[in-house]
């Protein structure tokens, strides 16, 4: 019972730590900028969240088991030109376009799992090929055009009157929600955990290795089509360029939220609060006049310093 009650109080003081830092960001870029901490600001923020929110969300459940996926950034614009070809050239209405976004970030992710874990090549290097895979085909789906879509996506990411929050904000935490029951209240959150953690001693216990690592790359695939779409009603356009660097800001907020890189061991609530953390400190730095490139070292300098807590934590 005793350890029972450190575990959790030790995960409650994790999610505090997180709410802490991400309030310091806000106050810090609230001294710095008066124009931050405004109901503007604050909503601007919340509805740039959902798209990274839906893949740092699917970027969890890969890691968990022990993988990653360098793709998403490419994929999201591939599957962003295809909701963009599809409602533009071919009039079809955002459901069906959302459809084929999925189904195209589905068979993506498929093709990830199917390849990394069938024939044992290492994700990264998997994912790193198809990076450069996808986004060819983003150029070649528009014919290297940004295609302008307009008021028939952009009521997505708009917010609902009096609400201030976006229809893919509410989307977002449902995906969130549900992918936190998955971890912890079902046999299959229970597998991933523990493929992640030893993926023989599972093995030999009776778990399936193989399926659970596909299917994961699979909901990635399938979040970052909808993410795709999240991102093309913020613009109201469907651009090939879209997503360049994304999978560095999924990951990071992955592992900012507690995440391993080693595996076997993640949350989506914390990778949530990671997400927030990653969005307020981009904004931030943006309101204060940060430099693009100044903007990158800090991000690359935040996976770093994630990445030595992590290995300190696992000590």
């Amino acid at each position: 019972m005793n350890k029972i009650a450190r575990t959790s109080g030790k995960k409650w003081g994790e999610v505090l730590v997180l709410v802490a830092v991400w309030a310091g960001l806000i106050a810090l870029f609230s001294l710095l900028r008066a124009s931050f901490f405004t109901t503007g600001t604050l909503g601007s923020i919340a509805n740039r969240l959902p798209a990274l929110a839906v893949v740092a969300t699917g970027m969890t459940v890969v890691m968990i088991t022990g993988g990653i996926d360098l793709s998403v950034g490419s994929v999201l614009g591939l599957c962003g030109a295809v909701t963009g070809v599809m409602m533009v050239d071919h009039h079809w209405p955002l459901s069906a376009a959302l459809m084929a976004a999925m189904s195209a970030g589905a068979i993506i992710g498929w093709i990830n799992g199917a390849v990394s874990v069938k024939l044992r090549l290492p994700s990264f290097i998997v994912t790193l090929g198809m990076l450069e895979i996808a986004r060819g085909l983003a150029f070649e789906v528009t014919g290297s055009e940004t295609k302008y879509i307009g008021a028939a996506v952009e009521s997505l990411g708009a917010p609902i009157p009096g609400f201030l929050l976006s229809p893919a904000f509410v989307i977002a935490l449902a995906v969130i929600v549900m992918g936190q029951v998955m971890l912890s209240h079902t046999a299959l959150g229970r597998h991933l955990i523990a493929l992640g953690a030893n993926r023989e001693a599972a093995e030999i216990s009776g778990v399936r290795t193989e399926p659970p690592r596909i299917f994961m790359h699979v909901l990635l695939g399938l979040l970052t089509g909808l993410a795709a779409v999240f991102n093309c009603s913020r613009l109201g356009s469907a651009d090939p360029n879209a997503g360049v660097g994304f999978e560095l800001s999924a990951i990071a907020a992955a592992v900012v939220g507690g995440t391993s890189l080693m595996g076997g061991r993640g949350s989506v609530v914390k990778t949530f609060l990671g997400v927030l953390i990653i969005a307020t400190l981009e904004a931030g730095l943006v309101q204060v006049g940060v430099s693009e490139p100044m903007k990158r070292i800090v991000t690359g300098s935040v996976i770093v310093l994630a990445v030595l807590a992590d290995g300190w934590r696992r000590r």
